[in-house]
């Protein structure tokens, strides 16, 4: 009987590592509990700085986006021709919100061509 207990035991050891595994947090820079999301009390301390420069600052990694393919720019709901060159022209005060969608779910939502997802902002206005 023994035996059968030690094989049950390792399973739910294993269960339970893995389950705590996934709450862990995965990181993301500074600021906000959400790695894909920046809201305007995340961004309250780069003030002076334009929306390229805020994410550079405070999640680098969403520029790169995947494969080398740089994510697209949506702004208010319209796409913006030139990449993460078009955050220069807005300053972060006006943002709301600054989120970072995959490649996929930019996909879903805006339709092809954001191969290296897309960064999405949402304007004071």
């Amino acid at each position: 009987m023994r035996a059968r207990l030690v094989p049950a035991a390792a399973a739910v050891t294993l269960a339970l590592t893995l389950g705590l595994a996934g709450c862990a947090s995965g990181g993301g820079g500074t600021g906000g509990g959400n790695a894909n999301r920046l809201t305007a009390e995340d961004l309250v301390d780069v003030q002076s700085l334009d929306a390229e420069q805020a994410i550079q600052r405070l999640r680098p990694r969403w520029a790169r986006g995947r494969g080398g393919a740089t994510p697209g720019v949506i702004v208010d709901g319209a796409v913006r021709s030139g990449g993460m060159e078009a955050l220069q022209s807005i300053r972060i005060s006006e943002v709301q919100e600054i989120q970072y969608m995959s490649a996929s779910d930019a996909t879903l939502r805006y339709g092809t061509g954001f191969n290296g997802g897309a960064i999405v902002i949402t304007t004071k206005r």
